[in-house]
């Protein structure tokens, strides 16, 4: 293996492995609501809250990928993840797991410096694929780590979840300290400067803006499946202990052989035929999803479409932004990251209230609206990016 693939592999691991810190409470949620008394709701709070956390961590800290020397930036993130993993290892109190979770979900952001990162280590016209391999790597994490943690629950106790997970994550700093190369900062600026640059770019690049939109939807439609799922499997009519939901995760992966594919398509000028293709199948995926409430083929045959579609319409976003501003690319994954992951928040906060007031159905009927008016954005843009064309081109044929 070359050099460069060797770093581009360990910077896939990397992300799976760290990225994998924020879901690990998901398939818990029975076992960790009954260690701290807990009620659904503020186990849904947890979640919520690692989320959270994770959102401003994109807002305030990935923007530094420009401003800092990356790899020095990953360490001191990731140390900050270790400790906060150790704490939800050894918390004594639901309050103390959850504020720890904050802090885990604030600095697990490390994974995307990573991912903007391996952009700018590819070569050109290989970002799309090389930005699919790493999130491949990402992908799998947010999968795997379910089935981790339901295993590692049921065979030793969920404080060894967070505790290994500890462990991993300082083997990772250990990892990227060793194998990435040291890159002079892209911007000079000052911190307030660097982020009011986001809200610049936010403004000036039409196209990130609706990728943003595309990917808070599409998140927020993943965030309500997920969140909810592990409830659904652990009562009637399945009634499946940590182990079997975990493993029930697996399935999720097949989603990630789609990160590679997807960004090949991109590079290839495909996005705008993939955006609505991969915004459909989440919708459609809802339909056996909901059967799937009383149905394990269905949900199976759901869960696959439902993960190919997320998975999709997200590695087309990120093949979409990165080219907008090459020495702006941390900040351009700042902005979609952080309305991506608004929209989980959201998706997790309304999955809650739908899976309490209507059951599984009311979670598959909202979580397959979202996706459907990302479509309808999607029309309105390709509407006005054709009536941009047209006056562009009188205005050529006048001059």
């Amino acid at each position: 293996m070359s050099a460069n693939r060797r770093v581009i592999a360990s910077m896939a691991f990397a992300t799976g492995a760290v990225v994998a810190n924020i879901y690990y409470a998901q398939p818990l949620e029975e076992t960790l609501a009954g260690a701290f008394h807990a009620g659904t709701s503020a186990i849904g709070l947890l979640i919520t809250l690692t989320q959270l956390g994770y959102a401003v961590g994109l807002a305030t800290l990935v923007p530094l990928g420009d401003l800092v020397e990356r790899r020095r930036l990953l360490v001191v993130l990731l140390a900050g993840c270790v400790l906060g993993l150790a704490v939800m290892a050894a918390a004594p109190t639901f309050a103390v797991i959850a504020s720890a979770a904050v802090l885990v979900g604030l600095t697990s952001v490390a994974v995307q410096v990573i991912v903007p990162f391996a952009a700018h280590l590819a070569e050109e016209g290989r970002q799309g694929q090389v930005v699919g391999t790493v999130m491949g790597g990402l992908l799998i994490g947010v999968l795997v780590s379910r089935t981790v943690s339901g295993v590692l629950a049921g065979l030793v106790g969920w404080r060894w979840v967070f505790g290994l997970a500890a462990l991993l994550t300082a083997l990772v700093a250990v990892l990227l300290w060793r194998e990435l190369p040291v890159l002079a900062p892209t911007a000079r600026m000052s911190y307030r400067s660097l982020l009011a640059s986001v809200l610049r770019l936010v403004r000036e690049e039409p196209v990130l803006r609706y990728r943003m939109a595309y990917g808070a939807l599409g998140m927020g439609a993943f965030s309500m499946f997920w969140s909810t799922s592990g409830f659904l499997l652990a009562r009637a009519p399945y009634h499946w202990n940590e182990i079997q939901i975990g493993l029930f995760a697996l399935l999720g992966v097949a989603g990630a052989v789609v990160a590679k594919f997807a960004g090949k398509l991109v590079d290839r000028g495909y996005a705008r035929l993939t955006t609505p293709a991969f915004a459909l199948l989440i919708a459609v995926s809802f339909i056996p999803l909901a059967l799937g409430g009383h149905l394990l083929v269905a949900l199976v045959i759901g869960v696959l479409l439902f993960d190919f579609g997320v998975q999709g319409l997200h590695i087309t976003n990120q093949g979409m932004i990165y080219p907008l501003r090459p020495d702006a690319r941390s900040r351009l994954n700042t902005a979609y990251l952080t309305a991506y992951f608004v929209g989980a928040t959201l998706g997790s906060a309304l999955a809650a209230v739908a899976y309490g007031a209507s059951g599984w159905a009311g979670v598959c009927v909202l979580g397959g609206a979202l996706p459907l008016l990302a479509c309808g954005l999607f029309l309105v843009e390709q509407l006005r990016w054709g009536a941009r064309r047209d006056t562009t081109q009188r205005a050529e044929q006048r001059a």
